[in-house]
């Protein structure tokens, strides 16, 4: 397809120049390039498609980035970098040099406020309408949010402040396709339906009509009137409580509408009309009838062909940790009746399609509400269950004060199911699980495991679902070694690591690595050429502190490798355990630096970072001088973050 309108949109002060009849040719052309683009790199498609009327309405009325305008999540944010001055570097989305999946302030002016975790966007937009009343400037703020997005207290939490405000110029859009990346779930969602059938609406309404029907004229009054009572139910009564001028739903694909709707509530806006609500409705995949057809497929594919639409894959070779999770689950529920599943709307991220199938009755969806969804599950381990909450540990970060209050404290036997741990790829550091070890292990009863591979993946689930405390089991995202699994639920002894090679002496000194999770395999790559020492250290809470003086006392030196941020990680716990023991021996930490690890590949993300192979067996060289011959460095070893 040409995109004559479309290439010569370098901004939106471009798009503006266009008149209406215009803008729907452009919107046909960026729906094809959108689709076009994300087919030859991957990234989220559904979201984007179901945004392209919306995006180009907006950035035609509003003076962005004058106005702001807030992307919540930002996964549905593509046309509005096509139509600010990246359409030629689309190419390079979510590769290494390359642009974000999702808003980035260091990235565009155009992208206000850096988003990737959901319902952020109100508070942000609320922030910047009060930030420029304070400096005196005129301007709007804008918050797009969708409707999974609007489940989440935050977002409500500053409807509730912004409120307050009733002549504050923010505009919020809610935009709502009925679907987040797994279907919607909650009472919002179902707040009209409810309502409208019913008991106590449907025997009032018969009521009403008994005591009436005496009077025929009076009657027909009050069927009129029924007609606008439905009015006072829908979603506008909730949001204009919150101090919102509530307009729509409207047809967020009819660009006739849009544009006039959003010009009259800009102008409100400015003329202190206070805090506005869109609701606008699309559809998931607009115009690509198999995105249409299948929203979830199409939610984030890889590279595809657009006139074949995605393929099924070859089964691969190597199970993902995340389907080892899921087999797990359904095996454990199977011989444990009171095991119950959580999730916070992941249950295809988190492999418990399977489990919902199986075990509709004992699985729980929450929404995207992480606190709430940890402290559930604390509920319900106060009435005996055992519950196994699934959850990114990039999002486990959003429900760490009820990890520490509801859970940890009451010594809860709740399972975390930590996913994504550690580096994650196209994602990049707004999902990377960089954390979770030094923020799990500070907290008093938390038992932390860490897996190095599909089948110890399996057991150490199986040894936190059977420890009596809350307890975490990390592990990374995609394929393992190649492990084959158990069918089995054997458990492991808590807080006890093992022997996997025992080195002997390099220009007479010893050298071992004590490995966490998924740096065991680079670890033992390593120390083939080392001929060093390995340790699979399995659990970082309790820690095998006498597998680790052990070591001290046999080895002249200690390399602790991990998949988490270095400060306050699982070489911190080492360390202490050596001072509290009163051991001196050199140690070497080696793990992610302190600092934000940016899109792209996942070993390459990894080489950069010094944590393959190579990586550690340079790394150890360097700090010991052992006078041994490197492997020679390639030029994606050869590097390191700066």
């Amino acid at each position: 397809m040409t995109y004559a309108l479309l290439n010569n949109i370098d901004d939106p002060a471009d798009l503006r120049k266009l008149d209406r009849r215009q803008l729907h040719a452009l919107a046909d052309e960026l729906r094809a390039f959108v689709l076009e683009s994300v087919s030859q790199t991957g990234g989220h498609l559904s979201s984007n498609l179901g945004t392209v009327e919306l995006t180009i309405a907006l950035h035609h009325v509003f003076n962005t980035p004058d106005d702001r305008l807030v992307w919540d999540v930002g996964h549905q944010s593509y046309p509005h970098k096509i139509l600010t001055g990246r359409r030629d570097r689309m190419h390079t989305l979510r590769q290494w040099g390359g642009i974000s999946g999702f808003p980035r302030r260091s990235e565009s002016p155009y992208d206000t406020f850096g988003t990737a975790h959901s319902s952020t966007s109100i508070s942000a937009a609320l922030g910047m309408a009060l930030g420029a009343r304070t400096l005196g400037e005129q301007r709007v703020s804008v918050a797009v949010i969708g409707d999974g997005a609007m489940t989440a207290g935050m977002a409500f939490e500053a409807m509730n402040n912004a409120g307050v405000y009733k002549d504050l110029p923010l505009v919020v859009v809610l935009n709502d396709n009925d679907m987040s990346i797994s279907p919607p779930v909650g009472a919002l969602n179902r707040h009209l339906a409810r309502l409208l059938s019913g008991q106590f609406y449907a025997a009032t309404k018969k009521g009403i009509e008994r005591v009436l029907s005496v009077a025929p004229p009076v009657l027909e009054f009050a069927k009129r009137f029924e007609e606008h009572a439905k009015g006072m139910v829908v979603p506008a009564t909730l949001f204009e409580e919150f101090g919102f001028n509530y307009i729509g739903p409207i047809d967020g694909h009819d660009l006739d509408s849009l544009v006039p709707t959003l010009q009259n509530i800009r102008q409100r806006a400015l003329d202190g009309g206070g805090p506005q609500f869109l609701h606008v409705v699309t559809k998931k995949g607009q115009g690509y009838k198999l995105a249409e057809a299948d929203p979830i497929l199409y939610h984030g594919p890889g590279k595809f062909n657009p006139a074949e639409g995605i393929r099924p894959a070859a089964k691969p070779a190597r199970k993902t940790y995340t389907q080892v999770f899921g087999e797990w689950l359904c095996d454990m529920a199977a011989a444990e009746p009171k095991l119950v599943g959580v999730t916070p709307a992941m249950r295809e991220g988190s492999g418990m399609v399977e489990f919902e199938k199986r075990f509709p009755d004992r699985y729980y969806d929450v929404g995207i509400a992480e606190q709430h969804a940890v402290t559930f599950a604390g509920g319900l381990a106060c009435e005996g269950l055992k519950p196994v909450l699934a959850i990114y540990s990039t999002f486990l970060q959003r429900g760490y004060d009820q990890l520490i209050h509801d859970v940890a404290l009451q010594n809860l036997p709740v399972v975390f199911a930590l996913d994504r741990a550690g580096l994650v790829g196209a994602d990049g550091a707004t999902h990377a699980g960089a954390y979770d070890i030094a923020f799990l292990r500070c907290i008093p009863n938390m038992m932390v495991a860490t897996p190095a591979d599909e089948n110890e993946c399996r057991q150490l689930l199986t040894t936190a679902f059977r420890h009596d405390g809350p307890s975490a089991v990390r592990y990374p995202r995609g394929a393992g070694p190649g492990v084959a699994t158990d069918k089995t639920l054997d458990a492991l002894p808590v807080g006890v690591g093992q022997m996997r090679r025992t080195g002997g002496a390099r220009a007479g000194r010893r050298v071992a690595l004590l490995a966490f999770g998924s740096m065991l395999h680079p670890a033992l790559a390593a120390a083939d050429a080392l001929d060093a020492s390995v340790a699979n250290m399995r659990f970082v809470k309790p820690l095998d502190v006498e597998l680790v003086k052990t070591l001290a006392r046999e080895h002249d030196f200690l390399v602790t490798v991990e998949e988490g941020c270095v400060m306050g990680g699982a070489g911190s716990a080492v360390l202490e355990a050596l001072a509290a023991a009163g051991l001196d021996v050199p140690v070497l930490q080696l793990g992610l630096p302190d600092q934000f690890v940016d899109h792209g590949d996942p070993a390459f993300l990894l080489s950069q970072c010094g944590l393959d192979a190579a990586g550690i067996e340079r790394s150890v060289r360097d700090r010991f001088a052992l006078g041994i011959e490197p492997t020679p460095a390639t030029p994606a070893t050869a590097a390191r973050v700066a």
